[in-house]
């Protein structure tokens, strides 16, 4: 077996483990959470016998590492149970937020992902100038603030000021494409100010690191054209580095979308995880905590292996 083969197996490991112990802490911290569901859920009329029999029929009387294993067994054979504040199937419950938010997810990669890379190139070939000096302060400072101001900062300016955009992102199954892009314009472009400006700097620093090379400056003396340079020699090496950074960009944009999700009341997946909180709905909160934390160690195992593959130091 090759190095290459074996490291990206020993990261493919390391990744389900590490999703073993996250599903384990999501069924502590989901049933460390204070009150009793079951008196939540029928109400502060209801009498201790019934609300201690609910307590049997949810389980909630078994020990701890039962109703893990119970769970666990449930979503390796596809059954995340049933919502306990409206009794509908979890699945079909996540299904239609999941949706939502994977198309806030694609709205912002294809917005962003491009745009970043491209004044990243720019900004290498045009290193020292004043044109790279604006770009990376507005870079630093998109880095600085966090989401939730960033959205705020919008919302007052775009919405309250100007009217453009909606501060609220009503989007249902009835709203077309332009409807939905409209609705989540807000929500993608704070998601999208986020994670462009780390990929700028990342996609600059990359490229300029490739440029200090030997073959560089021969290319330089040789008399080939500064353009041709990045595009011929520059950027095709800096690639392995410039793919990592945004995949994993990529990943905390999943993380970034619980916070804007429930700052513009986007109806996703995130949202959904807010609500079932408050209500103690149990299934739902584990079902979406798991997905959440699927994606982003997925995202990130494929980050590594894009790193093991592009640099031979790292397959060891």
């Amino acid at each position: 077996m090759s190095t290459t083969a074996s490291a990206v197996i020993n990261r493919a490991t390391l990744s389900l483990v590490t999703l073993v112990i996250v599903t384990v802490v999501i069924s502590i911290g989901v049933n460390a959470l204070p009150g009793d569901v079951a008196q939540t859920v029928l109400g502060q009329a209801a009498t201790p016998e019934t609300v201690e029999a609910f307590r049997r029929e949810l389980g909630l009387d078994l020990p701890l590492y039962m109703r893990y294993f119970q769970w666990l067994h449930g979503v390796l054979t596809g059954d995340f149970g049933r919502s306990l504040a409206n009794g509908q199937d979890v699945i079909h419950l996540i299904r239609p937020r999941f949706y939502n938010t994977l198309f806030l997810f694609a709205a912002t990669a294809l917005v962003s992902i491009p745009i970043s890379l491209a004044l990243g190139i720019l900004s290498a070939i045009y290193r020292n100038t004043a044109f790279d000096r604006t770009i990376s302060a507005v870079a630093l400072t998109g880095i600085s603030f966090p989401d939730f101001f960033v959205a705020y900062i919008l919302i007052v300016l775009f919405s309250y000021q100007l009217g453009l955009f909606p501060s609220i992102a009503d989007v249902d199954g009835n709203s077309g494409i332009a409807g939905r892009l409209y609705a989540s314009a807000l929500p993608v472009f704070t998601l999208s100010l986020a994670v462009m400006a780390h990929i700028i700097r990342m996609t600059r620093a990359a490229i300029v690191n490739v440029l200090t090379n030997p073959y560089i400056e021969m290319a330089r003396l040789k008399g080939v054209r500064p353009r041709k340079i990045i595009t011929r020699h520059a950027l095709p090496n800096a690639m392995g580095p410039i793919i990592n950074v945004v995949v994993l960009n990529l990943a905390h944009l999943i993380v970034g979308t619980v916070v804007i999700e429930v700052v513009f009341a986007y109806p996703g997946l995130a949202q959904l995880l807010m609500d079932s909180v408050s209500k103690r709905d149990f299934p739902v909160i584990q079902a979406s905590c798991l997905i959440f934390a699927v994606a982003y160690i997925l995202m990130n195992m494929i980050a590594d292996m894009i790193a093991v593959a592009s640099n031979p130091r790292r397959r060891n």
